[in-house]
């Protein structure tokens, strides 16, 4: 597994997408988590990168966190919008780990009230899932050629070309 800071360092490329791609959808992304009855969930979620993590916090007693608190593993997909995938689009998955430090999340809640002006400030959060990486891929159109890059930790990134 890899923290967000690993992944950067050793797959530049997907995180290039992910991040430019996280960026134009207002940080939105989908979320793939296990219902309890074993099948896949689908949940909007806006994963902020904060203090080199990748964090998964957001409203407290939703689904998809109870999905979480009883299995930890995740896919999260670049919201795509565009058929073509002109823009390109990324996939991480792995697994969250439930991180219980008041102070990491008044610095979270100060950030994110500074950032969007959602006030937090105060409040305990009941979940604050930091993101372990897995594994990750991702699409770019170039020279009219599908470029999928993929990864896992341990190994470098290798891009499959599709004509």
């Amino acid at each position: 597994m890899s923290t967000w800071t690993d992944f950067i360092e050793h797959a530049p490329r997907i995180a290039a997408v992910f991040t430019r791609r996280h960026a134009a959808t207002g940080k939105l992304c989908l979320m793939a988590t296990l219902r309890s009855d074993g099948y896949p969930r689908i949940s909007p979620i806006e994963p902020r990168v904060f203090e080199d993590e990748l964090w998964l916090v957001g409203m407290p007693d939703t689904t998809k966190f109870r999905d979480l608190g009883r299995d930890p593993r995740f896919c999260l997909h670049t919201a795509t919008v565009d058929p073509n995938v002109a823009e390109g689009d990324a996939k991480l998955w792995g697994l969250v780990r439930d991180v219980r430090d008041k102070a990491l999340h008044q610095r979270f809640a100060e950030a994110l009230f500074e950032e969007i002006g959602l006030d937090l400030r105060g409040q305990e959060f009941d979940h604050f899932y930091a993101a372990d990486l897995t594994g990750a891929s991702s699409v770019e159109m170039n020279d009219g050629h599908m470029d999928v890059t993929i990864w896992k930790p341990g190994e470098p990134e290798r891009v499959v070309r599709k004509h």
